[in-house]
């Protein structure tokens, strides 16, 4: 469409403030943002929709300006909510550069433009026109009437048959395919293809991103978020992203059909948004909780603060809810502090995959109230009331431990820090690269606000258990916190090497000659607790050939299995090794 007829549009209500000489310019796309370098994210020909929250001086409009046009955009709409008007020194800028500058009156919002635009420009090559307009509408309704992501993606199935799948950076599947027969696709293809987009945003290689998986091609359009996110490292923006998965290789389409599928991606990332916007809430509910508990707040006042919690992030819960703390981190090598608000949104929806829906579904439950302070994302996580008969197992506040900590130390639907990263790993390892990491720690779970502030440091002693260990992504629990595994991470380097290298090496090199897995034997015994039946049943082996082999480690080593001691070293020096 020409952008000519885009401020013909009486219904949006646009005022042409310059550039009227360039008003048959081609738009091809439209994108929202107030970062104050987009360029990245341009590729040419979009109207651009700025709430202009990147000016901060007049000067600053002549450098952003500057880069759009170096961009190739079409135009630039300026909304006028932020500072009542548009600034001379942005007006002035755009004729200078010869960028064609449209004023956006406060009462249209941004959602609209992007609708009108998107269905200009992509709808009519879908097909049916009629159709598209219907199904963007539901996916810009607010409310339960909303269609969502699932509406653009039905769109693709039955007018260019297309299968699309919308995946979190976790891998997790956020909307399916509308086509008949299309289910959902496997947890191991969805990790892969969420790891692929990662690692391409990590090395700054523009979309879509060719990928084969399970010898099928998928092409990955990055969805971006529509704007700026305050105190994000810039370095890994995309970290946090969504993204679109079309099995087709868009290699080979034409640019009508490219334009289409990036149309489809900024329609979802006005959804993202949206969802982005309803953590709102729940977000300064966390910051309220863990400011109090920062700064030392009465038991009571911490009280009222969860009772008015509960009903927003457990609606229609019966009773008070239990809770837990979840802290993440993320680190770079070139960087001692961390990066809280990736970690917050990067943590958000890892809990919303261990949520009531599961790992890896579409649709779970996003109870968690998330916020971040000093490079460090805190969540708060409600559980269930308590039944009755579960009432004495829990945590005794005052003294911050659990009376079932002498077996699991979990209670029913409490979040294990296994399960947060199960599945996500090597996405989000391939997405942080060499030079970053992420760790969580994970507390018990407490029943009354006195408990929060030993939760909170439960929790942090956990992540910094996480982090001692070499993993890129690694999570820790409170379990760990009461065993040897939580000793084992701050045994100094070398003294660990020597102590591993004294008991292991000698077995090591006996398998590399001889293939004889003295090693896995080794694991094997101590596994089954020393009992001869059950270890050589476990390995297959007759019961006189383990009988050789545990024979053999003793006389490696010069230790003695029978003896407790012994076993406690070769357990320990498997474990650090």
């Amino acid at each position: 469409m020409r952008l000519r007829a885009l401020l013909e549009t009486g219904a949006l209500g646009l005022r042409l403030l310059g550039g009227e000489s360039e008003l048959d310019r081609t738009v091809r796309g439209v994108m929202t943002t107030d970062l104050r370098d987009p360029s990245r994210y341009l590729s040419g020909g979009e109207l651009v929709l700025s709430g202009l929250a990147w000016r901060r001086e007049p000067a600053d409009s002549e450098r952003f300006v500057r880069l759009l046009t170096e961009s190739g955009v079409t135009g630039l709409a300026a909304g006028e909510a932020e500072l009542g008007c548009v600034p001379d020194d942005l007006v002035e800028a755009c004729a200078r550069h010869g960028l064609p500058l449209l004023a956006v009156n406060e009462a249209v919002s941004f959602a609209e433009i992007t609708e009108h635009v998107v269905r200009q420009v992509s709808g009519e090559r879908a097909g049916d026109l009629a159709a598209v307009v219907e199904r963007h509408r539901r996916l810009m309704a607010p409310g339960p009437a909303g269609g969502g992501p699932e509406v653009v993606l039905d769109l693709l199935g039955s007018d260019l048959d297309l299968r699309a799948w919308l995946l979190s950076p976790t891998g997790r599947q956020i909307a399916g395919p509308g086509l008949p027969g299309s289910g959902d696709l496997p947890s191991a293809v969805r990790a892969a293809l969420a790891g692929e987009h990662l690692a391409a945003a990590r090395e700054g290689r523009p979309g879509p991103h060719r990928t084969v998986v399970r010898d099928t091609v998928h092409s990955l359009f990055p969805i971006r978020r529509g704007g700026d996110v305050p105190g994000e490292d810039t370095r890994s923006p995309s970290l946090s992203d969504w993204v679109l998965a079309v099995e087709a290789d868009a290699g080979d389409w034409p640019a009508e059909r490219l334009d289409l599928l990036h149309g489809v991606t900024q329609l979802i990332a006005v959804e993202r948004d949206r969802r982005d916007t309803g953590r709102t809430v729940r977000r300064g509910l966390a910051h309220e909780v863990f400011e109090l508990v920062q700064a030392g707040a009465p038991a009571a006042e911490l009280e009222a603060r969860l009772r008015v919690a509960a009903p927003v992030l457990l609606p229609g819960t019966v009773g008070a809810p239990s809770w837990q703390i979840v802290v993440a981190r993320i680190g770079w090598q070139d960087d001692r502090h961390g990066d809280g608000p990736l970690a917050q949104a990067l943590l958000e929806e890892i809990l919303v995959d261990a949520g009531p829906g599961g790992p890896g579904t579409a649709g779970p439950t996003d109870p968690a109230a998330v916020t971040h302070h000093h490079g460090e994302a805190v969540a708060l996580v409600p559980l269930p009331a308590r039944t009755p008969d579960s009432a004495t197992e829990g945590r005794d506040a005052t003294a911050g431990t659990t009376a079932a900590d002498a077996g699991t130390g979990l209670r029913a639907g409490e979040l294990r820090a296994d399960d947060l990263l199960a599945g996500c790993n090597r996405a989000l390892s391939r997405g942080l690269g060499e030079d970053g990491r992420l760790t969580l720690g994970v507390s018990a779970a407490v029943h009354s606000a006195e408990g929060l502030r030993g939760a909170l440091e439960e929790a942090r002693h956990a992540r910094r258990v996480a982090a001692a260990r070499p993993e890129r992504v690694c999570a820790a629990g409170h379990q760990e916190l009461a065993s040897h595994v939580l000793l084992l991470p701050f045994v100094p380097d070398d003294v660990r090497r020597a102590f591993t290298a004294r008991l292991l090496d000698p077995l090591r090199d006996y398998d590399r000659r001889h293939r004889a897995g003295l090693v896995a034997t080794l694991e094997a015994f101590l596994d089954c607790d020393g009992s001869w039946t059950r270890c050589a049943a476990r390995l297959h082996l007759h019961v006189n050939t383990l009988r050789y082999r545990v024979g053999r480690i003793e006389q490696l080593t010069g230790r003695d299995l029978s003896r407790l001691e012994d076993k406690v070293d070769f357990f320990l020096a498997l474990r650090m090794g």
